[in-house]
């Protein structure tokens, strides 16, 4: 048994080729300006940290404290690409050389030149900045290193997957269908063509309609992706489902990634915009909010996201025959059901409440008169 451990071990380690360096902050600064390190891919997150944050790096620099580790992945030209380590780079560039970042900030605004502030080591240092430091601390700023990993282009795809999906696992900043999107990315063209479909279908005009109750925070989070894998996984896969939305949209999409199961791209399509193209005539944006009475009220709610969106999918044939106006009037009396109420609240998280709040939906629609 021990022997066996030992050669899967060895296996995978000849699987993933990894070289670890380390590269002065100038020189990291000189390979972005070369476009030969990509240091925010499509698929990292906008600039999120504070001033504060970002100036207390630039002194923990200065003191010459240990900065933590960055990943990188080779591509197929022999370009880097940073995996983890976004904010790090991003806020020493932005101090010592904003103008070469081609990115903006989380407000969509062009980073001006870094001034140092929150600095509680060195208070001196508050209001500078780079220019104003003498010349032997600039050099030490650029002259000063973090190791650098890269993993080599000819590593096994999924071992590049993994190690991204656990890099940006706990602890993160990265919301987790980002971090979805980002491992997905790792996988390569098939990887590529799930999650661009994931963004396709989260743009479409009534899918966008229905969904507007969705804060724009978790809209920044990726979260009308989420809702977009949440609508599938709750279609095709709710055996997967074992308490926990996140462990089983990670593996709902994992499993399609590694076509572990098979995903009809066309059908799937179809489907999901005769669904919202209903939805969004009867409910529009009120689609997945509470109710008191006839009005709307409240965010969107995710259990009753894929209540109705599962209930209603499921005798849409049926519903397509109705009057809108009925239909709408029993889907906002269901809602306010005891029985439905019952599945949506606390210790909804179960696989036997999953499937009754769907049931409520379809069944209470099912008993309309044609």
């Amino acid at each position: 048994m021990t022997e066996l451990i030992d050669e899967q071990i060895d296996i995978k380690i000849g699987e993933v080729r990894t070289e670890s360096i380390d590269l002065s902050f100038g020189e990291i600064i000189n390979l972005y300006s070369q476009k030969e390190l990509i240091i925010q891919p499509e698929y990292q997150r906008l600039f999120r940290w504070s001033n504060q944050q970002k100036s207390r790096l630039i002194e923990s620099i200065l003191l010459e404290l240990p900065i933590p580790q960055i990943f990188t992945i080779e591509n197929s030209d022999g370009v880097l690409e940073l995996i983890d380590g976004l904010q790090r780079l991003s806020s020493v560039i932005q101090f010592i050389d904003a103008s070469v970042l081609d990115f903006t900030d989380v407000e969509g605004e062009t980073l001006n030149p870094l001034t140092l502030e929150g600095c509680d080591q060195i208070s001196e240092l508050n209001n500078l900045i780079f220019e104003d430091l003498p010349l032997r601390l600039k050099l030490r700023i650029k002259r000063s290193s973090v190791r650098t990993v890269i993993i080599r282009r000819q590593s096994k795809s999924f071992l590049r997957y993994e190690m991204f999906k656990r890099l940006n696992t706990g602890g993160s900043i990265l919301a987790p269908q980002e971090i979805r999107n980002c491992s997905s990315r790792m996988l390569g063209e098939s990887g590529i063509k799930f999650y661009t479909f994931l963004q396709e279908k989260s743009s479409y005009p009534n899918f966008r309609t229905c969904i507007d109750t969705l804060s724009q925070l978790e809209k920044e989070q990726k979260g009308d992706e989420e809702l977009v894998l949440r609508f599938f996984a709750a279609k095709n896969a709710q055996d997967l489902f074992r308490g926990s939305v996140r462990d089983w949209l990670d593996t709902y999409m994992e499993d399609i990634l590694l076509e572990k199961i098979q995903f009809d791209y066309s059908a799937e399509t179809q489907d999901f915009n005769r669904l919202f193209d209903y939805l969004s005539q009867i409910l529009g944006s009120g689609a997945f909010v509470r109710y008191r009475d006839q009005s709307p009220i409240g965010a969107l709610a995710p259990a009753y996201f894929e209540a109705v969106t599962i209930g209603v999918f499921r005798i849409l044939e049926k519903l397509h025959t109705l009057d809108d106006s009925l239909v709408r009037t029993e889907i906002i009396k269901i809602v306010q059901s005891e029985t439905f109420k019952d599945n949506v609240g606390p210790g909804a998280g179960t696989k036997t409440k999953l499937s009754n709040r769907i049931r409520c939906i379809q069944d209470g629609l099912a008993q309309l008169p044609d």
